[in-house]
């Protein structure tokens, strides 16, 4: 049986690596920068990983080997078997997270493969609210707040990845009663797409933690 142990923003670091790598083995004759493409690229995989075992570094490291566009597909969908989804969340759980949303238009979850979901979200296209629900230790944290549509690319702040962006703003409440501040920054209009890209956590969450202060 397979234990799943990557999560969706380290898959999408393997398959970065597996792209690249592939890329270089078709326009790179060199023996010894291919050598090292190979090394470096096994090494920023199993980077992505505070911890692992031998068994599952092993794994990882096949990437190492690998020669043919066929080699680095199977490689990929066989990791697919070991990718921890989205920890189980229902609508109610969802309503829950914000209560002064009365008449939430929550996703169909039903449709939505969270194998490959690192963050929940979606638009409230009637509001221009984009909500997103965030798992951290064993809880659900759910921020929401009003989505402008930019009509430019740029880089999205939670992907890094060149894209049509719209500005994000969440309120934030300060030490004073009654005073609020907001916080904004540039993510991308299509989430699904965000969570496809999406290599690292961390300004995800530190959005996210500064919102919540």
């Amino acid at each position: 049986m397979s234990i799943p142990f990557i999560r969706n923003h380290q898959y999408n670091v393997i398959k970065r690596q597996t792209e690249f790598l592939l890329r270089t083995l078709r326009t790179v004759a060199d023996r010894k920068v291919l050598e090292t493409v190979r090394y470096r690229a096994a090494l920023t995989i199993t980077e992505a990983f505070p911890s692992l075992t031998e068994d599952q570094r092993r794994m990882l490291e096949r990437i190492s080997t690998f020669e043919t566009a066929y080699e680095f597909q199977n490689y990929l969908t066989d990791l697919e078997a070991y990718v921890e989804p989205y920890p189980p969340i229902t609508e109610k759980q969802i309503q829950k997270l914000f209560p002064k949303s009365k008449k939430l238009k929550v996703p169909d979850l039903q449709a939505i493969d969270f194998r490959f979901v690192t963050y929940l979200g979606w638009v409230d296209v009637a509001t221009n609210r984009l909500f997103i629900v965030y798992p951290h230790e064993g809880k659900f944290i759910g921020i929401e707040g009003r989505i402008t549509p930019t009509n430019k690319k740029g880089y999205c702040m939670f992907c890094n990845r060149h894209q049509e962006l719209a500005f994000f703003t969440v309120k934030t409440k300060s030490a004073l009663p009654d005073n609020y501040s907001s916080i904004g920054q540039y993510v991308c209009i299509d989430n699904p797409a965000c969570n496809q890209s999406i290599a690292d956590t961390g300004s995800l969450e530190k959005f996210i933690f500064s919102v919540l202060k």
